[in-house]
């Protein structure tokens, strides 16, 4: 065991994921997330067995649940999750999560080498070698973003490192992680200089690989160009950002995005099934704000706000699978509700959810999705956490921005208090250089230390102004 630990960490190093970059904490305690969690799921009801939707994968004739298990947020022993507690992997709240999704009919279990501080694929392999293994799907991903392992024989020692701790002799579905980010330099170093790509076409030959992928984030050449080659690789599925914000307002959040109408209408241009991530945008469509929860309400009082997503995630032909980070039972009951069959979403439906986008949009957020890759920052700078505050007061209307308003000094109280709470003095936004590390590790392309330094600003500027 010790050996194995420290061969994990040595992995991790070399992988490019200091601990630094798994000890930035969620803001606020995990009591309060964890409660959070839950408020919205006083009165759930328990989902129905032998229920759930499937899809049928057209190259394989696999059967695949309409819910994927993402597992990059599982749970920590301090009630948290591993994509930000420093504590350890609740081994035995992740098997009962594995065993009653699989129960409710979940058969894709989606990880990588980077999740939850290098410790994902372990803690899936163990919950998963507890069922046979003809009853569920892996898919796992060459996740070489440090140079350090773009060479050949580290990344196949990474492909192999997936073997071993989920505990399998072959991968149900394979990815090239994070296709675009850093453009096709990055693209061709870590897949086609070193012949990776090539590798894991012999693979898939040999059946290590039964289905070959990959997720796009970034530079849209990168996702013309890999499917330019599709007659000659034959994709097996192709994961995108699908969700009802990013369909038509993708790049108006963000202008290197590109929206997921044109990802979905290539990918069914070339009969390509579509693996679905962040149909939550990282959380954002979870909690909209609180007055277009109430039109959501109004239309139907039984559905939360996350089930809208994902219907409407779930509703387009084409779609394999929906992935969701679940870190609680209750997201997952509330997900096996919404799929356990899925109800398709109508043409109006999907209008009156374009309507809410359209809202959102005017909200103008940070389009940060809390996923931390920026981290660890070499300044200290909690930049999540940062962003995190600045976005839930501004998504809340509670941004101290007119003077003359009586509510000011109220709302300017709060701000500063609420900031020093969620965000540690000396890893506040002042203490961002501009060094720009962080920016080519994020998927949304924020720049972020502009960001930083605009919200920095703005707290000066109320700091110091009564």
């Amino acid at each position: 065991m010790t050996r194995k630990h420290i061969a994990r960490r040595e992995f991790l190093k070399r992988l490019g994921l200091g601990t630094a970059a798994a000890t930035a904490l969620l803001y606020g305690c995990q009591s309060k997330e964890s409660a959070e969690a839950t408020k919205e799921y006083q009165d759930q009801q328990e989902p129905p067995k032998g229920k759930m939707t499937m899809r049928t994968n057209p190259t394989t004739g696999d059967k695949v649940s309409l819910l994927g298990y993402g597992m990059m947020r599982l749970p920590t022993t301090d009630g948290g999750s591993a994509r930000g507690s420093q504590a350890d992997i609740d081994q035995d709240m992740v098997n009962r999560l594995v065993d009653y999704a699989i129960e409710h009919g979940v058969n894709y279990f989606d990880t990588s080498p980077a999740y939850c501080r290098g410790e994902s694929e372990h803690a899936t392999g163990i919950a998963l070698a507890r069922h046979p293994r003809n009853t569920f799907f892996i898919a796992t991903k060459l996740s070489n973003f440090n140079e350090d392992t773009w060479g050949r024989k580290e990344s196949i020692e990474m492909f192999e490192n997936s073997l071993r701790e989920l505990q399998t002799d072959y991968i149900d579905y394979y990815l090239l992680h994070g296709c675009g980010m850093g453009g096709m330099e990055a693209y061709r170093g870590r897949y086609e200089e070193n012949g990776m790509l090539n590798y894991c076409l012999l693979q898939r030959k040999k059946g290590r690989i039964r289905n070959l992928g990959f997720s796009y984030h970034g530079d849209i050449a990168v996702f013309d160009y890999l499917l330019s080659r599709h007659d000659e690789i034959h994709w097996d599925f192709v994961q995108i950002e699908l969700n009802y914000l990013d369909w038509d307002y993708a790049n108006e959040i963000n202008a290197r995005n590109t929206d997921a109408r044109y990802l979905y209408s290539e990918l069914q241009k070339r009969g390509i099934p579509a693996v679905i991530m962040e149909p939550l945008l990282g959380g954002r469509l979870a909690s909209v704000p609180t007055f277009l929860v109430e039109r959501m309400k109004q239309r139907n009082p039984q559905a939360s706000t996350a089930s809208w997503a994902f219907r409407y995630a779930g509703t387009p032909d084409g779609v394999l699978t929906v992935l969701s980070g679940m870190t609680y039972m209750e997201h997952l009951k509330d997900n096996l509700l919404s799929y356990c069959p899925l109800t398709p979403l109508s043409d109006e439906d999907n209008e009156f959810l374009y309507d809410i986008a359209r809202q959102i949009v005017d909200v103008e957020l940070i389009p940060c999705n809390n996923c931390k890759y920026c981290m660890p920052c070499p300044y200290g700078v909690d930049i999540p956490g940062i962003f995190v505050h600045y976005n839930k007061i501004k998504n809340q209307g509670r941004l101290p921005l007119d003077r003359q308003s009586p509510d000011y000094a109220r709302l300017r109280r709060e701000y500063l208090v609420g900031a020093d709470r969620s965000v540690p003095r000396l890893r506040g936004a002042d203490h961002c250089i501009g060094c720009g590390q962080c920016k080519p590790h994020c998927p949304q392309n924020i720049n972020i230390p502009d960001e930083l330094h605009k919200i920095d600003l703005f707290a000066e500027r109320i700091r110091t102004r009564n």
